[in-house]
């Protein structure tokens, strides 16, 4: 019994914890459909709090600092991110729950869950999950197009602030190009589809892309060397390739490892191309580094 209790325990605090959670979230919204989402959620919570509460007839505190790291989530990288990766860490509260199913109304629960909670969560207006393909279009144009051309110009420039330099020029302006681009086919797919700003798509994907373009500079300015310079722009387009992939395989509740290996071996077989392309022009031209 004791043991029962403490999974028990463990359960009503984690259901509390989620009710404070998806409240301040509500709280924060200025986007009235979401927050009755996040507060009917949040009451379901509380719920079954009071359920266990009744069971145990014992108070738990909320685990504060939990609260604090999903509402910065939601945040800063929207709510269905944080929503799911959450989900996520309940595997062990589902388990107590079929552990438990003996007892009268944890079933019910259980199935709010499992199917009622996904429901509303997909229901959220997440405007950074809407606007994910100009995401990926930015960050995919620039992982793929700044690592070939940094990695040809480590050999051709000879010079890692010259390399810097000239990639910053060609980043900025691919970042304006691309972003042009989204705006202009985004104007053009609004005529049948008003769920998509122009303005905003573009500011998303250029937005990406400037961010990757800084992130993936930065090396040739830090470091004297051009080849540890490019083996650390390397090693951060892997990173940031990783990241937003684990962003989207949560958010969509997709596989993270093939997208994140197809997407990886695309831009890393560009640069190891490109690579080969500036030690073969330094060759042929007689241009020593």
């Amino acid at each position: 019994m004791t043991t029962t209790k403490a999974a028990m325990l463990t359960v009503q605090r984690a259901e509390l914890t989620e009710h404070v959670i998806y409240m301040r979230l509500a709280e924060k919204m200025r986007n009235r459909h979401n927050a009755e989402i996040l507060e009917r959620i949040g009451g379901d919570e509380l719920r079954h709090h009071d359920f266990w509460a009744n069971l145990t007839e014992t108070k738990v505190r909320v685990h504060r600092l939990m609260v604090w790291v999903y509402v910065l989530l939601g945040r800063f990288f929207g709510l269905t991110f944080a929503l799911k990766l959450m989900e996520r860490g309940e595997d062990f509260a589902k388990r107590e729950y079929e552990r438990m199913q003996d007892i009268e109304g944890v079933d019910a629960i259980l199935h709010d869950e499992e199917e009622h909670e996904r429901e509303l969560i997909d229901m959220l207006a997440d405007e950074p999950l809407e606007y994910a393909g100009s995401i990926v279009l930015g960050l995919n144009d620039a992982l793929v197009e700044l690592t070939g051309a940094l990695a040809g110009l480590t050999l051709a420039l000879g010079n890692a602030h010259l390399v810097a330099a000239a990639g910053l020029v060609t980043g900025i302006a691919a970042s304006l190009s691309m972003a042009a681009s989204e705006y202009l086919s985004s104007k053009s797919e609004a005529i049948d589809s008003d769920t998509k700003s122009p303005a905003k798509a573009a500011v998303y994907t250029g937005t990406a892309y400037i961010i990757a373009v800084v992130l993936l500079i930065l090396p040739f300015f830090l470091l004297a060397s051009m080849f540890v310079a490019l083996a650390t722009t390397l090693a951060i387009a892997v990173v940031i390739i990783a990241v937003f992939n684990f962003y989207i395989s949560v958010a969509k509740e997709l596989r993270f490892w093939p997208r994140f290996a197809e997407m990886a071996g695309i831009s890393l077989g560009v640069s190891a191309i490109s690579f080969g392309a500036g030690w073969a022009l330094q060759a042929l031209l007689g241009v020593q580094a």
